[in-house]
């Protein structure tokens, strides 16, 4: 019978046939059993990158032999590939410093480079190999940066640039049509469809700019920092070495930060990033907020946007169809929203030295990254790419509104203005024949000044 029991210096556990990781990993999935979120996977395909990278450094600086380092590179590749995905088990709700995630992906590395070695002089040790010149403190928040650039640059960046560009080509589609304004959801001046939209397409714009700001602070690593900051068991030079490599293994501008006791005792950078994915979240919400209500209707409703039609809406209404698109959309809006108020709460812990809120914090901004990602490439395919501007209701609503009234102000003067708005409004005349009877302008005044092409 296998003996599948690994013990270390708080004694033997039991490891499940197959398993890579140590008993370290096996205490932490038996004293936290709490919740179903797991790390994501996110971080666990950085924190390999990351490994690799401080194996080449250890390399360099003799600290691992050749075997040593080509067997962990091995096994890192197998990580940030995918193929060991099943062996990252831990829940995000661990230690604060996600020391328990850290030794799970020293554990994984070493077992599977040790398939390689064998039992030689070679043989790999979590602790005194994997996490040479490292400790959870440094690692962790640094694997948290390289999977939100990640993040940033592969998934929602290009997602929001191909988003504005679906913005684009509706401003352009939607050209010449003009629609009546409405503040406090009641009936205003005229406004183009294509400068309603163009709104839309600033809040992306913005966001692309501040997005690609926030990058900036995040490519600062706090690698060779250790346990406080201090560097503490670690050579000159190894963070360079190693985010040196990084750098050019992502392709992605990593340095060495300046001032690793910040970033370890406060996430600054992930919190100002997650502030500009909660002030998109509220843009987003605005234009889904927006496009649902001018596309209510169909009927009964204001009706001026023809929404695509996916899917039945109702289990008992038949034929009806609902904005889907807008509600997911606004559903991950107030999550994102939430989340970044979870996440300023969580930064606020930076007791002393360390802040240990570290894996909530990443759980809760990968997640919005995830979800504003998914949501607007949703958004764009299923309602924006297919929505059409109604014409007729259109210019239907925009001859019937009073506050086409607004252009004979400079003209006749406010109150004459609202005499004749009211007057229409209360014998259901239109603004031309309520200042005929009102006698108050001419017909010919009338024509030159309330023409709603002239007031956009």
């Amino acid at each position: 019978m296998t003996d599948n029991r690994k013990s270390d210096s708080f004694g033997s556990v039991e490891i499940p046939e197959g398993a890579y990781w140590g008993p370290q990993t096996q205490r932490a999935i038996n004293n936290f059993a709490i919740g179903h979120e797991l790390m994501p996977l996110e971080v666990i395909h950085a924190y390999a990158s990351l490994k690799q990278a401080c194996a080449h450094a250890n390399h360099q600086q003799s600290v691992l032999t050749e075997q040593q380092f080509s067997a962990i590179n091995e096994a890192c590749e197998a990580i940030f590939n995918a193929q060991l995905d099943d062996q990252f088990p831990l829940s995000v709700w661990q230690t604060g410093s996600g020391t328990q995630t850290n030794m799970n992906v020293n554990e994984v590395i070493c077992h599977f480079a040790n398939q390689s070695l064998g039992d030689t002089e070679d043989t790999l040790h979590p602790n005194d190999h994997v996490n040479a010149q490292q400790s959870s403190n440094d690692t962790f928040p640094a694997a948290m940066h390289i999977a939100l650039c990640k993040a940033l640059i592969l998934d929602v960046l290009p997602t929001l640039v191909n988003f504005k560009s679906a913005i684009e080509e509706k401003i352009n589609a939607f050209e010449g049509i003009i629609r009546i304004g409405r503040t406090h959801l009641q009936d205003a001046v005229p406004i183009s469809l294509p400068q309603s939209f163009s709104a839309y397409h600033q809040f992306i714009s913005d966001s692309i700019d501040t997005l690609h700001q926030s990058l900036d602070a995040l490519y600062q690593l706090p690698l060779g920092g250790t346990a406080v900051g201090t560097g503490i068991n670690t050579q000159d030079g190894f963070a360079q070495l190693a985010v040196d490599h990084l750098a050019q293994q992502l392709n992605m501008p990593f340095v060495v930060s300046d001032n690793p006791y910040a970033i370890l005792s406060s996430h600054t950078a992930i919190t100002e990033l997650s502030s500009h994915l909660a002030t998109l979240a509220t843009n987003l919400n605005k234009m889904a907020n927006d496009i649902r209500l001018l596309g209510s209707g169909p009927r009964c409703g204001i009706g001026e946007l023809l929404l695509p039609s996916n899917e039945p809406g109702s289990s008992i209404m038949p034929g009806k169809v609902n904005p889907t698109q807008c509600e997911a959309l606004s559903q991950v809006c107030l999550q994102v929203m939430a989340n970044h108020q979870l996440t300023l709460m969580a930064n606020s812990q930076g007791h002393l030295e360390l802040n240990t809120y570290k894996p909530v914090i990443i759980h809760n901004v990968l997640q919005s990254c995830q979800l504003l990602n998914d949501s607007c490439h949703s958004f764009q395919t299923h309602l924006l790419e297919g929505l059409t501007a109604n014409t007729d209701t259109i210019s239907e609503n925009l001859s019937r509104s009073l506050m086409l009234i607004t252009a004979l102000k400079p003209i006749i003067g406010y109150d004459n203005c609202t005499k004749i708005a009211l007057h229409a409004h209360e014998h259901n005349l239109t603004l031309k024949e309520s200042a005929a009877k009102l006698d108050l302008v001419s017909e010919t005044e009338f024509d030159e000044h309330v023409d709603p092409t002239k007031m956009v």
